[in-house]
């Protein structure tokens, strides 16, 4: 983890994939931290970036300052974790039913923001520039921007230090903001979490 202007950044990267083929950017992804059942969901202030997305043709599933869990856009409180794992109020596995317990996710997940939903946040993307000029970057297709998300660490290769293509219109204003409400159903799915 680092911290950059007050914001944190996580980076899980195994493999990087330079020079990838703008193809795919924007798809939706699911991280894989949501195939974990403790994983209690992604903090608004950080930015990640998975490497080794095999749902994304870059290979690149981005998580860009985004609060929750895709798969669980209204969360689950402490009261939730004692519900059946079939309760449309229970986060589940990324596909799975909630038939047993070991569908559900054990851990309290704080709701979308209204300001950071998935569709607008969590996607297929590359990286568009960075310090090394002998690698070749993508090119961000339209409805998209190069955006720099990622300051030299300061340590070891800087494989993931760079600009991300980001949708336009989304850049993180780090300001006050609605979570999910179930009884106003604003993130979809009538107010049930998939």
């Amino acid at each position: 983890m680092a911290i950059f202007g007050g914001s944190q950044v996580w980076l899980v990267a195994s493999l990087v994939l330079a020079g990838c083929e703008a193809g795919g950017i924007g798809d939706p992804c699911v991280p894989e931290d949501e195939y974990q059942r403790s994983f209690g969901g992604f903090d608004v202030n950080e930015v990640n970036v998975e490497t080794r997305s095999f749902q994304c043709e870059t290979r690149t599933c981005l998580v860009n300052h985004f609060q929750g869990r895709v798969t669980c856009p209204y969360g689950q409180s402490e009261e939730d974790l004692s519900l059946p794992p079939d309760d449309a109020r229970r986060c589940r596995l990324p596909g799975r039913s909630g038939v047993s317990e070991s569908d559900a996710v054990s851990v309290m997940v704080k709701p979308e923001r209204l300001d950071r939903l998935a569709r607008d946040a969590v996607y297929c993307s590359c990286r568009c520039d960075g310090p090394d000029k002998n690698v070749h970057y993508c090119d961000c297709p339209n409805g998209f921007s190069c955006a720099k998300l990622i300051d030299d660490l300061g340590f070891g290769p800087n494989e993931l230090t760079g600009s991300y293509c980001v949708r336009d219109g989304t850049k993180f204003a780090n300001q006050v903001a609605r979570e999910c409400s179930r009884d106003a159903r604003e993130c979809g799915g009538e107010g049930k979490n998939p």
